[in-house]
């Protein structure tokens, strides 16, 4: 017998399959580019179109590759350099966010070609809250029109969960902070957000990754007031967002001034001191010291440097008009259970005799 192994018999014509990793053509970054901006040119600024275009060629040409250049495009018309330009020596397209017309609209329609696009191949996720990042470095390398439409498109995409809000941090970068880029950038951002969303579901996306409390910094360190970023934003149109950072900063100013009393008054510091502590952080933060003064005065009383006989006697007849109603009724609770534990003590002291 042959030891030659005996081969299977095939059908005539049978072709082997081909891995669709192989169907994809290999291109070069630049050849890559060339033929996105030719098919992007050839389909026109008809954002349905470009869309149709865009979700079959992931099949053949190498978006995981080119990731980074395949956004540079749909952002900017071609790829850019470091800090935000264009390189001359490329093709370019005017089918792309920075060529559109600046209004929400545009931007609107071309968030659905990202998100149309990233929910066919859920790999450029990564690649393009990556790409968002650097854009937002690069603003100052943009015009103030190319910023804008980015602000309104980022805004959109934050708004429908295509973006995490922690692309945020890119703007507290210290050159655009200190330029005043990142706050203008901020006001087009929420406001498209905030168009797109309730303004709750916005605090609640500030707060999951712990920038509810950090929006001040937007701001030059000399312009850090909430008097400044309440008018900056008003009149931007963003009123109710305003009057939530408001809110914010008054709830981390009450919290750091009840901390550092705690602490002042177990260390035994002179109670003077502590009064002169509190007028001078009321002043230089412009607190809405209303709201607070309950849990100061509780505070006081724990540490046995207000008694009962103080208070009470403020809360009959020497109050001030300033304010009265609103602080009598924070404190109505507080005295009433004074008032029943003085009784509670003057009867203990007569049973005793």
């Amino acid at each position: 017998m042959s030891n030659q192994k005996q081969q299977k018999p095939t059908l005539s014509g049978q072709h082997s399959k081909t891995r669709k990793r192989d169907e994809k053509e290999r291109f070069g970054p630049t050849q890559f580019q060339d033929c996105i901006i030719q098919s992007l040119t050839e389909t026109g600024t008809d954002l349905e179109s470009v869309a149709k275009f865009l979700d079959p060629s992931g099949a053949k040409l190498d978006y995981r590759r080119y990731t980074e250049t395949l956004f540079d495009i749909l952002v900017a018309g071609g790829m850019l350099a470091p800090g935000g330009t264009l390189a001359d020596d490329m093709m370019h397209t005017d089918v792309c966010v920075f060529t559109a017309q600046e209004d929400l609209e545009t931007m609107q329609a071309f968030a659905q070609v990202f998100n149309k696009l990233i929910r066919r191949y859920k790999y450029l996720e990564k690649g393009f809250e990556d790409e968002v990042k650097k854009l937002l470095l690069f603003l100052k390398g943009f015009s103030v029109s190319e910023r804008n439409k980015l602000a309104m498109l980022t805004g959109v995409l934050l708004a429908n969960g295509t973006l995490n809000t922690s692309i945020l941090n890119s703007l507290y970068n210290e050159n655009l902070v200190k330029e005043g880029v990142s706050a203008a950038f901020a006001v087009k951002l929420f406001k498209s957000w905030v168009n797109e969303k309730y303004i709750n579901a916005v605090a609640s996306s500030l707060w999951k990754v712990s920038m509810d409390n950090r929006l001040m910094e937007l701001f030059p360190a000399n312009k850090q007031s909430v008097e400044r970023f309440t008018k900056y934003f008003t009149e931007a149109g963003l009123k109710e967002f305003s009057q939530y950072v408001r809110n914010q900063q008054t709830m981390g100013t009450h919290k750091e001034l009840q901390k550092e009393l705690q602490e002042q008054m177990s260390r035994g510091d002179p109670f003077k001191d502590i009064i002169l502590y509190v007028k001078e952080e009321m002043k230089k933060n412009n607190i809405h010291f209303m709201k607070a003064f309950q849990k100061i005065v509780v505070l006081f009383y724990k540490a046995e440097v207000l008694s009962e006989e103080p208070i009470l006697k403020w809360y009959k007849d020497t109050h001030v008009a300033k304010g009265k109603s609103a602080f009598l009724e924070q404190m109505k609770n507080f005295v009433e259970w004074l008032k029943n534990a003085e009784e509670e003590s003057a009867c203990e002291a007569e049973e005793g005799d």
